[in-house]
């Protein structure tokens, strides 16, 4: 058992992992220490960001973040999930497209940086680079895992989603998502054409190893996507008009979009603490 606990890294320690769909977001109980204050980082930390970024904390302000859910010896942070990159050309638009938003609503973080976004902007080099990390589209909640449930979850997932095959995500629709609990809002890139029915066939199936777990399921309507942006609190009015205005201006100028960007499906990976599982093989191509 000490060799699996340690396998899996301390069960406080952060679960890297990007659950944006809205996020369950509980704040700490009161028996636990009070969060403790830190700076964002300097632009140069950039270079070395990781693939991805914590989901069992939520900022309550700047440079405080506090556990979605309260830690528990011997618990551990699930996320199931599908990578995402995005490609160069697509990145250079959706750098110029939240400069814009950016410098009309106030206040944004590029998600997972922790770093203002209006920084970031300052240099689009640094914030091109931000942007090619891997993203997530979440197949199912964050929640706390018991460490007794792994083997059976790992196991139960392969089983279910072990053979797949290679499809295309269309991100063709900028949308505001808000968490459970209102206190963050995201701006996201969702699908909603090519790649929507295979991806919630495989929520579906995340969803009934979860019920199998007693864990919570996902969202009865599920709307598979990424997100770029975060804000604290209900912005929903403030930054979905933004970005309408700013499409209006692109349609304005005769540029047509049928999509913002393509990924080609590239596998499904559950991340509990800080240990990463390969659930499905892709044929080769």
């Amino acid at each position: 058992m000490e060799a699996l606990l340690a396998s899996y890294g301390d069960s406080s320690s952060d679960s890297d992992t990007d659950d944006t769909f809205p996020a369950v977001s509980v704040a700490a109980n009161s028996g636990e220490k009070e969060p403790i204050s830190l700076p964002p980082p300097p632009l140069d930390l950039l270079d070395s960001i990781g693939s991805t970024g914590s989901v069992d904390f939520y900022s309550t302000e700047p440079g405080v973040r506090v556990r979605n859910f309260p830690h528990v010896d011997g618990n551990y942070a699930l996320h199931v999930y599908i990578p995402v990159s995005i490609p160069l050309l697509p990145k250079k638009e959706i750098v110029c497209f939240l400069k814009r938003v950016a410098s009309v609503v106030p206040n944004l973080h590029l998600v997972e940086a922790d770093v203002p976004l209006s920084i970031l902007c300052k240099d689009e080099q640094k914030l091109e680079h931000a942007l090619g990390r891997e993203f997530h589209i979440s197949l199912g909640r964050s929640v706390a895992l018991r460490v007794h449930q792994i083997n059976s979850v790992v196991s139960l997932l392969r089983q279910k989603l072990q053979f797949q095959k290679r499809y295309w995500l269309d991100f063709n629709k900028w949308e505001v998502f808000l968490n459970d609990d209102c206190t963050r809002s995201f701006l996201s890139l969702e699908i909603t054409t090519s790649g929507l029915s295979e991806t919630c066939k495989q929520i579906d199936a995340v969803n009934e190893v979860y019920k199998l777990h007693n864990l919570p399921e996902f969202y009865k309507d599920p709307r598979p996507h990424i997100s770029l942006v975060w804000a604290l609190g209900d912005i929903r009015t403030s930054l979905k008009g933004a970005v309408d205005r700013e499409l209006r201006k692109l349609r304005a100028g005769d540029y047509v979009q049928n999509r913002i960007f393509t990924s080609k499906f590239c596998g499904i990976v559950c991340k509990i603490g800080h240990k990463t599982h390969k659930i499905c093989n892709l044929p080769d191509e």
